[in-house]
């Protein structure tokens, strides 16, 4: 029997067609009725990712899918090489035909509404030409909703594409009869601005600014909303990219540059200083720092001797090396960290649209109060007309220009004012998951410290001088390219002023270096190459270092003259907000962890001097992703803040990823906020005004209903008046807009006095 075959296959779909996210739930739950299908179908990322029997075809996956209104097809590749083409001319390619309808809708209805609005300027024969102007709006311009609404009536479902098809077609359907069958089409009809309440058979009434109006403005929300919208493939570009595009393979004794897919198991490859390392090997020749710190969260850089292994995409921060390449293509770490932030992404429940939860209600109340208004008139022998006339009424009423407004008018403020404060959120999906977060996962290096290794502290012997020792050993690391040598350098620099030149350098690999500076023969390294020189730490240094190194910080040796003199403290310093972020995370009802690569000792540390309890280190980036996870799954929603590529997988698996604007492209990709200056502060601000955001959204949505909810009396009383209609359309979209701009007001904690 074909149900004992195991599930052991797995494809990912790139859908198409797709409106709203109750059409990715319409096709998730169709091919999860296939016997031997698990799927998942994300609305943001387009994908459906499909795990299936091996004895189902993937042309049948499609099928279904085809079979419930939408497109299929196995997705095209990422390119090796980083140039998957024009990303602005592809955007361009996908937004052409919406802004192509779009613009027909504005350029089109603007005069029609004009002409209803002012009846100073309805001239003998206008509304012919508003039938003309509105046709190809509601035919050519608002097809899409159509097509959607077809697509929901045929498995019995509403959305807000149904709700604007009806309406659209209501009014525009109506205005035709009664333009060639009614007096509505008489020379010189018009539609005098009175709000009174009267009962007329419909035949005088056109609706036409309200078909044009609601079209443009829908399509004017969506063309938005489209722009903002993350692209999928956008932060797997970004890692894609992150690797070496060209390496020199030592090749019969000669070196050789080729480009990276070209090499094989096996190959000897040269890394520069200053190189990326060109995929995960092994160091057959030199020694070097490495720095790894975008991969593993580890801010210390990586000494590496023959034998160790190498990462591809790190970058060699010291001495020439030999690499034997072990592993290529897409068994390399990036390529799986890339497929880690694909799955997660893909596994991301996007938010459902407010409008399409309320139109899934609202339609159908609407069409059944439509029904029961003509039943109701028809049996009461009010005449066909008439009782078709207040029917069809409710209809048209029940299509709000507003709530084509509600979200992309508070979107467009809410995100330009964040764009003012360092703050860019990507899209209307994002905001619903700020209001349910409770725990927030900060990464270490980047976001709570600088991600620069800094000369924090100075201990020196009884009886020496800080700037003598400062600008000896500063002098002499300043010859070198470690990363700790000139994080020394530069802070000596910064305290002391020019440093004088070294008369002779030697690099020590492993231990430090060594050299003549003003005459003195100066040590700056490990205690052991002090050691080697027959000189030992006085006691009060001893301690100096041990205290530091129990901190997680690299203490430094520095000797001359044949004495130790002073011990330098080195370290990935805490930025001066983050304890202020944390307190104002903490006010925000958050719970901070701080989640991280480095060690524990370095980690807690920070935890200690920012006001963070709970702690997770060593960590590497498969394993947090690990840790959202199992966070989600004790029922916590997540929010986590990074800036590396070691953060991306997690900033899309979780629930709220918030990226630093001053990291990775491939983080920046994979978060929803991107808080641009780099201060972790500005993440609280970034939640508190998604908050803000989202309540002004909702807000909108009960109004845009809500002052058409209360005319719909009128309509089934037969009493709408076509001024009525507009007056109604017109207050509500104007209170839209109104409430929407009060996030022009939102202000920075620091600025609004917040603590």
């Amino acid at each position: 029997m074909t149900t004992t075959t195991p599930i052991n296959a797995e494809v990912e779909l790139a859908i198409g067609g797709m409106t709203c996210a109750s059409c990715a739930a319409r096709i998730e739950k169709k091919l999860n009725r296939m016997d031997g299908v698990e799927a998942t179908v994300n609305y943001s990322t387009e994908k459906a990712k499909v795990s299936y029997r091996g004895d189902i075809a993937v042309d049948e996956l499609i099928a279904t899918v085809e079979a419930t209104g939408y497109t299929a097809a196995p997705p095209a590749p990422p390119r090796s090489d980083g140039g998957a083409g024009d990303p602005t001319a592809e955007e361009a390619d996908e937004l052409r035909p919406l802004r192509q309808r779009l613009t027909t809708a504005v350029v089109l209805a603007l005069p029609v509404i004009v002409l209803a609005m002012v009846p100073a300027w309805q001239f003998e024969y206008w509304q012919w030409l508003s039938l003309t102007l509105t046709a190809p709006v509601v035919t050519y311009a608002a097809w899409p909703f159509h097509r959607a609404a077809y697509t929901n009536a045929k498995h019995g479902a509403a959305t807000m594409d149904t709700l604007i098809s009806v309406g659209t077609s209501a009014a525009f359907l109506w205005s035709l009869w009664a333009l060639f069958f009614g007096s509505a089409g008489t020379p010189g009809m018009t539609h005098a601005f009175e709000l009174t309440i009267a009962r007329t058979d419909g035949a005088g009434n056109i609706y036409l600014e309200a078909a044009a109006g609601v079209t443009a403005f829908i399509l004017a929300g969506r063309y938005f909303e489209a722009r903002s919208k993350r692209k999928a493939g956008a932060a797997l570009k970004a890692l894609l990219e992150l690797g070496a595009k060209e390496v020199t393979v030592l090749r019969g004794g000669r070196e050789e540059l080729i480009r990276t897919e070209d090499l094989t198991v096996g190959d000897r490859f040269l890394v520069r200083p200053g190189e990326k390392v060109a995929t995960d090997g092994t160091v057959v020749e030199g020694s070097s720092a490495v720095d790894a710190s975008m991969l593993t969260g580890e801010s210390v850089p990586v000494e590496v001797t023959p034998g160790d292994g190498v990462t591809g995409a790190t970058l060699n921060a010291g001495g020439r090396l030999v690499v034997e390449a072990t592993r290529i293509g897409s068994d390399t770490q990036l390529a799986r960290m890339a497929k880690l932030v694909e799955d997660a992404q893909n596994g991301k429940a996007a938010a459902q649209r407010l409008a399409d939860r309320i139109s899934a209600i609202f339609v159908p109340v609407v069409i059944a109060l439509a029904l029961g208004t003509l039943g109701f008139w028809l049996g009461n022998g009010a005449g066909l007309t008439a009782a078709f006339t207040a029917a069809v009424a409710v209809l048209i009423i029940a299509c709000p220009c507003a709530l084509g407004l509600a979200t992309p008018t508070a979107l467009m403020v809410g995100t330009g004012r964040g764009a003012q404060l360092g703050i860019l959120i990507k899209g209307p999906e994002v905001l619903e998951s700020t209001r349910e977060v409770d725990t927030i996962l900060l990464d270490k290096t980047g976001t709570v410290t600088t991600g620069r290794m800094t000369l924090l502290k100075v201990h020196t012997a009884e009886g020496q001088d800080e700037a003598e020792v400062l600008r000896l050993a500063g002098a002499l690391e300043h010859a070198s390219e470690h990363p700790i040598a000139q994080a020394v350098a530069a802070g000596a620099a910064e305290r002391v002023g020019p440093l004088p030149t070294p008369e002779d350098f030697a690099n020590v690999p492993g231990l430090g270096v060594q050299g003549i500076v003003d005459g003195h023969a100066v040590l700056v390294g490990r205690e052991k190459l002090l050691a080697e020189w027959a000189m030992r730490l006085p006691l009060a240094l001893e301690r100096a270092k041990a205290a530091a190194e129990a901190q997680g910080r690299t203490a430094i040796a520095v000797a001359w003259d044949g004495e130790a003199r002073a011990v330098l403290e080195v370290a990935d310093a805490v930025k001066e907000t983050s304890a202020e972020a944390v307190r104002r995370l903490r006010a925000l009802g958050l719970t901070p962890i701080l989640l991280t690569g480095d060690n524990r000792a370095v980690a807690e540390s920070v935890a200690a001097e920012v006001g963070i309890d709970e702690v997770i280190a060593e960590v590497m980036p498969q394993d947090k992703v690990d840790v959202v996870k199992r966070l989600q799954k004790q029922g916590l929603s997540v929010a986590m803040v990074g800036d590396g590529v070691n953060d991306a997988a997690a900033l899309a698996q979780a629930d709220l990823g918030l990226a630093m604007g001053t990291g990775t492209d491939a983080a920046i990709e994979a978060g929803d906020l991107t808080l641009v200056r780099g201060d972790l502060r500005t993440a609280a601000d970034a939640i508190r005004l998604a908050r803000r955001t989202l309540g002004t959204i909702k807000s909108n949505l009960f109004w845009a209903f809500a002052y058409n909810i209360a005319a719909l009396p009128l309509a089934a009383s037969g009493l709408l008046n076509p001024m009525i209609a507009g007056a109604a359309m017109a207050f509500s979209s104007v209170f839209v807009v109104g409430n929407s701009l009060r996030l022009r007001g939102f202000r920075a904690a620091e600025r609004a006095g917040m603590r």
